[in-house]
């Protein structure tokens, strides 16, 4: 199944039933006097998040969804049959706005939690409620209200309290292969992770978190280069970013220059999500021999001039790993116990939240015009750079594995 993490579609409620004019005909009552039934409620369309649903890839087939209209309503008071509502399922963690006001309609972060995207147009009255002591015999009636129609986009974040962030074949996957039960691809060639990977990884009894395994970044992907920034927001909902390292990087490049231009990429995308906690694991030590070991990665830390939390590890071997997912645990749980007991604080983290959803949306944005001129140029002949990420995401596309140099 492909991983879509966007889509638009159109929401169509149903139009309410009309209401009737009718009059009690019956044997032996004269002036029986109006019964028309008011007209049934249109139906309405409400998103659903879902723990099995893992992608939005069936809203880039189908885009238009509509409830069904209320019945008219009939003679002897008999009120029309309300429309039936719509539920569409989502991946937990989707956030739907409104196109044309750019609104945030709602935002579904547990399973089960929904969201009236389209209300159904209110039913029409019958002519017994204009019946009065001054007209015994009203023809009035109203017509069923209009269902509402929205242009939607749903966009869909990643729920993890940690995020692994770093350069493509830095070790990401192998990592949380080796601290949780999820299984991305790994292999003994270069390339990179093309879609999130969620793992549960369990510390001890009663006491987890969720990791997401982030595709690779380069340099510009702020920009949209490479994978661009398709998969940068989904670290806006994390609470500690996981910065893996590559110490011996297989094209032979600095380590240094990789984790200061991540670090760059991190604050020209937002720097609301560059003050996100980082913590900086030195990746793939079973390539440095154990006498060079510890000198070469006091030497990264010397020219980084680190000063946030270390950690140096093996993924492939699974060693150190097991400090590492202590550290973050214990981490974790001091957030969420000073966020349940100080308002103030959960106040401010609730801002810092909105901040940063904000950002990394807008940036989103910025990025698609960015590649819709770039795309608008190249049909009108010109010369421009092409390390832009294919944002129309086609169905006709296929899985590109992209390999290093």
């Amino acid at each position: 199944m492909r991983f879509v993490d966007e889509a638009v579609i159109t929401v169509e409620a149903g139009d309410g039933g009309n209401g009737v004019a009718s009059f009690r005909r019956e044997k032996f009552v004269p002036f029986g006097g109006p019964d028309g039934g008011d007209g049934g409620r249109g139906g309405s369309v409400y998103l659903v998040a879902d723990d099995d649903t893992s992608t939005l890839v069936d809203y880039r087939y189908t885009r238009r969804f509509r409830a069904e209209r209320g019945k008219n309503g009939a003679g002897a008071n008999c009120t029309g049959r309300g429309g039936e509502d719509v539920f569409l399922k989502v991946p937990v963690g989707t956030t739907i706005v409104d196109i044309e006001s750019g609104d945030i309609i709602g935002d579904l972060i547990k399973d089960g939690q929904q969201v009236v995207v389209a209300g159904g147009g209110d039913g029409g009255l019958g002519n017994t409620h204009f019946k009065s002591s001054t007209n015994r015999a009203p023809r009035k009636f109203t017509s069923g209200g209009k269902g509402e129609i929205r242009e939607i986009r749903l966009e869909l974040k990643v729920l993890a309290d940690v995020g692994l962030l770093g350069m493509p074949n830095a070790g990401k996957s192998t990592f949380i292969r080796a601290v949780s039960a999820a299984k991305p691809k790994v292999a003994d060639y270069p390339f990179t992770t093309m879609v999130p990977n969620l793992g549960v990884v369990d510390v001890d009894r009663h006491r987890s978190f969720v990791m997401a395994d982030i595709p690779g970044l380069i340099e510009g992907a702020a920009e949209g280069a490479g994978l661009g920034i398709r998969f940068l927001k989904h670290l806006a909902r994390t609470r500690i970013l996981l910065h893996i390292v590559d110490v011996q990087p297989i094209d032979g490049s600095d380590p240094v220059y990789n984790i200061k231009a991540i670090l760059n990429e991190l604050e020209k995308f937002s720097p609301t999500l560059s003050q996100l906690p980082i913590v900086l694991v030195l990746n793939k030590l079973d390539q440095l021999d154990d006498d060079t070991r510890d000198e070469w990665c006091q030497h990264i830390l010397d020219e980084l001039q680190w000063e946030g939390p270390v950690f140096k590890t093996s993924g492939l071997l699974e060693e150190g790993t097991k400090p590492v997912i202590y550290y973050l645990m214990d981490q974790i749980e001091q957030q969420k116990e000073l966020e349940q007991e100080d308002p103030e604080y959960a106040a401010k983290l609730q801002a810092f939240r909105t901040q940063l959803e904000e950002e990394t949306r807008e940036q989103t944005i910025a990025a698609k015009e960015a590649y819709r001129a770039k795309r608008k140029a190249q049909r009108e002949g010109q010369d421009i750079d092409d390390d832009f990420d294919d944002y129309d995401d086609d169905e006709d596309d296929v899985e590109i594995i992209y390999v290093r140099d």
